[in-house]
Protein backbone atom coordinates (compact mmCIF):
# COMPACT_ATOMS: atom_id res chain seq x y z
CA UNK A 1 0.00 0.00 0.00
CA UNK A 2 1.37 3.39 -0.73
CA UNK A 3 1.79 6.04 1.98
CA UNK A 4 0.28 9.23 1.30
CA UNK A 5 2.72 12.03 0.25
CA UNK A 6 4.11 13.95 3.54
CA UNK A 7 2.81 17.53 4.39
CA UNK A 8 5.31 18.19 6.10
CA UNK A 9 6.85 22.08 5.92
CA UNK A 10 10.03 21.74 3.37
CA UNK A 11 12.76 22.52 5.85
CA UNK A 12 14.99 20.96 3.40
CA UNK A 13 15.29 21.56 -0.54
CA UNK A 14 15.47 17.41 -1.44
CA UNK A 15 16.94 18.60 -4.71
CA UNK A 16 19.94 20.27 -3.26
CA UNK A 17 20.29 17.14 -0.49
CA UNK A 18 20.69 14.59 -3.21
CA UNK A 19 23.06 16.96 -5.30
CA UNK A 20 25.44 17.24 -2.47
CA UNK A 21 25.61 13.78 -1.66
CA UNK A 22 26.36 12.97 -5.53
CA UNK A 23 29.60 15.15 -5.13
CA UNK A 24 30.44 13.14 -1.84
CA UNK A 25 34.20 11.79 -1.53
CA UNK A 26 34.26 8.04 -0.30
CA UNK A 27 37.56 8.91 1.85
CA UNK A 28 35.51 11.90 3.86
CA UNK A 29 32.88 9.57 5.07
CA UNK A 30 33.90 8.74 8.05
CA UNK A 31 30.72 9.74 10.19
CA UNK A 32 29.28 7.03 8.29
CA UNK A 33 32.04 4.92 9.17
CA UNK A 34 31.75 5.39 12.60
CA UNK A 35 28.05 5.01 12.50
CA UNK A 36 28.43 1.45 10.68
CA UNK A 37 30.43 0.68 13.66
CA UNK A 38 28.21 1.96 16.21
CA UNK A 39 25.23 -0.29 14.70
CA UNK A 40 27.25 -3.49 14.72
CA UNK A 41 28.34 -2.74 18.51
CA UNK A 42 24.87 -2.15 19.75
CA UNK A 43 23.56 -5.35 17.48
CA UNK A 44 26.49 -7.60 18.81
CA UNK A 45 24.76 -7.05 22.74
CA UNK A 46 21.29 -7.77 21.42
CA UNK A 47 20.94 -11.41 21.66
CA UNK A 48 19.13 -12.10 18.66
CA UNK A 49 19.40 -13.05 15.51
CA UNK A 50 18.01 -11.21 12.47
CA UNK A 51 17.52 -12.86 9.09
CA UNK A 52 15.13 -10.02 7.69
CA UNK A 53 16.90 -6.74 7.57
CA UNK A 54 16.64 -3.09 5.98
CA UNK A 55 19.23 -0.30 5.87
CA UNK A 56 17.88 3.09 4.79
CA UNK A 57 20.69 4.59 4.28
CA UNK A 58 22.42 7.91 1.72
CA UNK A 59 25.12 6.05 1.20
CA UNK A 60 24.56 2.16 0.60
CA UNK A 61 27.88 1.27 -0.77
CA UNK A 62 29.00 1.64 2.59
CA UNK A 63 26.27 -1.19 4.30
CA UNK A 64 26.45 -3.74 1.96
CA UNK A 65 29.83 -5.69 3.04
CA UNK A 66 28.56 -5.46 6.80
CA UNK A 67 24.62 -6.14 5.78
CA UNK A 68 24.62 -8.41 2.53
CA UNK A 69 21.43 -9.88 3.14
CA UNK A 70 19.82 -6.49 3.92
CA UNK A 71 17.25 -4.43 1.69
CA UNK A 72 19.75 -1.17 1.14
CA UNK A 73 16.52 1.29 1.05
CA UNK A 74 17.20 5.00 -0.06
CA UNK A 75 15.95 7.64 2.25
CA UNK A 76 13.15 9.28 -0.08
CA UNK A 77 10.19 10.87 1.49
CA UNK A 78 7.90 7.76 1.12
CA UNK A 79 10.46 4.68 1.96
CA UNK A 80 10.31 1.61 -0.05
CA UNK A 81 9.92 -0.63 2.90
CA UNK A 82 7.05 -2.43 2.81
CA UNK A 83 4.59 -3.46 6.19
CA UNK A 84 5.59 -6.26 8.51
CA UNK A 85 8.61 -7.92 6.40
CA UNK A 86 11.76 -7.36 7.96
CA UNK A 87 13.09 -7.80 12.06
CA UNK A 88 15.36 -5.23 11.70
CA UNK A 89 15.11 -1.64 10.16
CA UNK A 90 18.29 0.39 10.31
CA UNK A 91 17.78 4.27 9.54
CA UNK A 92 21.77 5.49 8.92
CA UNK A 93 22.27 8.57 8.96
CA UNK A 94 19.59 10.51 7.01
CA UNK A 95 17.37 11.51 9.52
CA UNK A 96 18.80 15.20 10.67
CA UNK A 97 18.00 15.68 7.25
CA UNK A 98 14.46 14.17 6.41
CA UNK A 99 11.50 16.81 6.10
CA UNK A 100 9.07 14.39 8.56
CA UNK A 101 11.27 12.50 10.78
CA UNK A 102 8.69 10.97 12.47
CA UNK A 103 7.18 10.29 9.41
CA UNK A 104 10.16 8.61 8.33
CA UNK A 105 10.17 6.90 12.12
CA UNK A 106 6.46 5.80 11.72
CA UNK A 107 7.45 3.85 8.46
CA UNK A 108 10.26 2.32 9.63
CA UNK A 109 7.28 0.45 12.47
CA UNK A 110 5.36 -0.32 10.24
CA UNK A 111 8.30 -2.20 8.15
CA UNK A 112 8.63 -4.09 11.35
CA UNK A 113 7.38 -7.53 12.11
CA UNK A 114 6.52 -8.00 16.01
CA UNK A 115 9.13 -7.90 18.15
CA UNK A 116 11.37 -6.30 15.72
CA UNK A 117 14.17 -3.96 16.32
CA UNK A 118 14.52 -0.25 14.76
CA UNK A 119 17.93 0.90 15.67
CA UNK A 120 18.47 5.11 14.28
CA UNK A 121 22.41 6.38 13.75
CA UNK A 122 21.46 10.39 13.22
CA UNK A 123 24.08 13.99 13.77
CA UNK A 124 22.23 15.55 16.91
CA UNK A 125 22.07 19.18 18.22
CA UNK A 126 25.48 19.21 19.41
CA UNK A 127 26.65 18.87 15.84
CA UNK A 128 29.09 21.92 14.63
CA UNK A 129 27.86 24.22 17.11
CA UNK A 130 31.36 25.81 17.33
CA UNK A 131 30.72 26.73 13.47
CA UNK A 132 27.02 27.67 14.66
CA UNK A 133 27.92 30.29 16.92
CA UNK A 134 30.98 32.03 14.66
CA UNK A 135 29.53 32.21 11.71
CA UNK A 136 26.46 33.71 13.30
CA UNK A 137 28.39 35.73 14.99
CA UNK A 138 30.38 37.28 12.30
CA UNK A 139 27.13 37.99 10.38
CA UNK A 140 26.02 40.12 13.03
CA UNK A 141 29.17 42.11 12.84
CA UNK A 142 29.89 42.42 9.30
CA UNK A 143 26.09 42.17 7.25
CA UNK A 144 24.35 43.10 10.49
CA UNK A 145 21.79 39.57 10.52
CA UNK A 146 21.55 36.36 10.48
CA UNK A 147 21.03 34.05 7.40
CA UNK A 148 19.66 30.17 7.96
CA UNK A 149 23.42 27.93 7.55
CA UNK A 150 23.52 25.21 9.80
CA UNK A 151 20.24 22.78 9.73
CA UNK A 152 18.71 22.66 13.48
CA UNK A 153 19.61 19.54 14.68
CA UNK A 154 17.37 17.65 17.83
CA UNK A 155 18.14 16.85 20.99
CA UNK A 156 18.91 13.95 22.93
CA UNK A 157 15.84 13.93 24.61
CA UNK A 158 13.42 15.43 21.25
CA UNK A 159 14.91 12.49 19.23
CA UNK A 160 14.04 10.20 22.63
CA UNK A 161 10.61 11.28 22.22
CA UNK A 162 9.93 10.68 18.97
CA UNK A 163 10.23 6.89 19.23
CA UNK A 164 7.58 6.75 21.53
CA UNK A 165 5.76 9.16 19.12
CA UNK A 166 6.62 6.32 15.87
CA UNK A 167 4.54 3.42 18.34
CA UNK A 168 7.68 2.21 19.12
CA UNK A 169 8.41 0.01 22.55
CA UNK A 170 10.94 0.23 24.96
CA UNK A 171 12.78 3.15 23.50
CA UNK A 172 16.28 4.52 24.47
CA UNK A 173 18.57 7.46 23.38
CA UNK A 174 21.91 7.99 24.08
CA UNK A 175 24.59 9.97 22.45
CA UNK A 176 28.15 9.31 21.46
CA UNK A 177 30.15 12.73 21.23
CA UNK A 178 33.23 13.15 18.55
CA UNK A 179 35.45 15.85 17.81
CA UNK A 180 37.65 16.38 14.65
CA UNK A 181 40.22 19.21 13.87
CA UNK A 182 41.06 21.23 11.23
CA UNK A 183 43.18 23.90 10.11
CA UNK A 184 40.92 27.00 9.62
CA UNK A 185 37.34 27.23 8.75
CA UNK A 186 37.95 26.82 5.31
CA UNK A 187 39.51 23.59 6.12
CA UNK A 188 36.24 22.27 7.66
CA UNK A 189 33.70 23.48 4.96
CA UNK A 190 35.74 21.91 2.66
CA UNK A 191 35.21 18.68 4.14
CA UNK A 192 31.80 19.05 4.73
CA UNK A 193 31.14 19.54 1.10
CA UNK A 194 33.31 16.17 0.62
CA UNK A 195 30.59 14.47 3.40
CA UNK A 196 27.66 15.62 1.11
CA UNK A 197 26.77 17.81 4.34
CA UNK A 198 26.43 21.79 2.92
CA UNK A 199 23.86 23.99 3.62
CA UNK A 200 20.32 22.26 1.86
CA UNK A 201 17.82 24.03 3.85
CA UNK A 202 15.18 25.56 1.77
CA UNK A 203 15.60 28.77 3.17
CA UNK A 204 18.95 29.44 2.48
CA UNK A 205 20.79 32.42 0.83
CA UNK A 206 21.74 31.58 -2.46
CA UNK A 207 23.71 34.04 -3.63
CA UNK A 208 27.91 33.93 -3.08
CA UNK A 209 28.55 34.85 0.82
CA UNK A 210 30.96 38.30 1.32
CA UNK A 211 34.50 36.63 2.24
CA UNK A 212 35.03 39.18 4.85
CA UNK A 213 31.93 36.91 6.49
CA UNK A 214 34.28 33.38 6.67
CA UNK A 215 37.46 36.04 7.95
CA UNK A 216 35.17 37.60 10.38
CA UNK A 217 34.18 33.47 11.51
CA UNK A 218 37.81 32.17 11.66
CA UNK A 219 38.59 34.80 13.79
CA UNK A 220 35.81 33.96 16.28
CA UNK A 221 36.34 30.32 15.98
CA UNK A 222 39.70 30.53 16.40
CA UNK A 223 39.29 32.81 19.91
CA UNK A 224 37.07 30.47 21.62
CA UNK A 225 37.79 26.87 19.91
CA UNK A 226 40.49 26.20 19.42
CA UNK A 227 42.02 23.01 20.25
CA UNK A 228 45.47 22.53 22.39
CA UNK A 229 47.17 21.14 19.11
CA UNK A 230 46.21 25.02 17.89
CA UNK A 231 43.55 23.31 15.44
CA UNK A 232 40.16 24.40 15.32
CA UNK A 233 37.94 21.70 17.06
CA UNK A 234 34.57 21.13 15.57
CA UNK A 235 31.91 18.51 17.17
CA UNK A 236 30.00 16.21 15.69
CA UNK A 237 27.32 14.79 17.59
CA UNK A 238 25.84 10.99 16.96
CA UNK A 239 22.24 9.84 18.62
CA UNK A 240 21.88 6.24 18.67
CA UNK A 241 17.94 5.14 18.94
CA UNK A 242 16.73 2.04 19.38
CA UNK A 243 12.56 0.66 19.75
CA UNK A 244 11.52 -2.25 19.76
CA UNK A 245 7.79 -2.78 17.58
CA UNK A 246 5.29 -3.75 20.50
CA UNK A 247 4.62 -7.37 21.10
CA UNK A 248 3.03 -9.31 23.61
CA UNK A 249 6.45 -11.08 24.70
CA UNK A 250 8.11 -8.37 25.68
CA UNK A 251 8.15 -7.35 29.26
CA UNK A 252 5.31 -4.57 30.71
CA UNK A 253 5.73 -2.34 33.14
CA UNK A 254 4.16 -3.06 36.66
CA UNK A 255 0.64 -1.45 37.84
CA UNK A 256 1.40 1.40 39.62
CA UNK A 257 0.69 -0.12 43.83
CA UNK A 258 1.45 -3.28 42.71
CA UNK A 259 4.72 -4.15 44.28
CA UNK A 260 5.03 -6.93 46.94
CA UNK A 261 8.35 -5.65 48.67
CA UNK A 262 9.39 -2.43 50.18
CA UNK A 263 12.33 -0.97 48.37
CA UNK A 264 14.19 -0.23 51.74
CA UNK A 265 13.52 -3.77 52.71
CA UNK A 266 14.84 -4.69 48.95
CA UNK A 267 18.31 -2.86 49.91
CA UNK A 268 18.48 -3.93 53.25
CA UNK A 269 18.34 -0.39 54.48
CA UNK A 270 16.39 2.06 57.22
CA UNK A 271 13.75 4.26 55.29
CA UNK A 272 13.53 7.53 57.05
CA UNK A 273 12.02 11.03 56.20
CA UNK A 274 13.31 13.55 54.35
CA UNK A 275 14.57 16.50 56.09
CA UNK A 276 12.15 20.06 56.11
Amino acid sequence: MKLPESTAPSLFDRKAVLLHRARAQDDALFLHRTALDEVQDRLSMVNKAFTAPAVVTPFPQLWTDSFSNAAIIADDDVLALQPGTHDLVIHAMALHCANDPVGQLIQCRRALKPDGLLLVVSLGGETLHELRAALGQAEIEVAGGLSPRIAPMAELRDLGGLLQRAGLALPVADAVPLTAEYRDIWHLMRDLRDMGETNALSARVKHPTKRTVFEAAQRIYADHFTADSSRLAATFELICLTGWSPDDSQPKPLRPGSAQMRLADALHTKEGKLPD
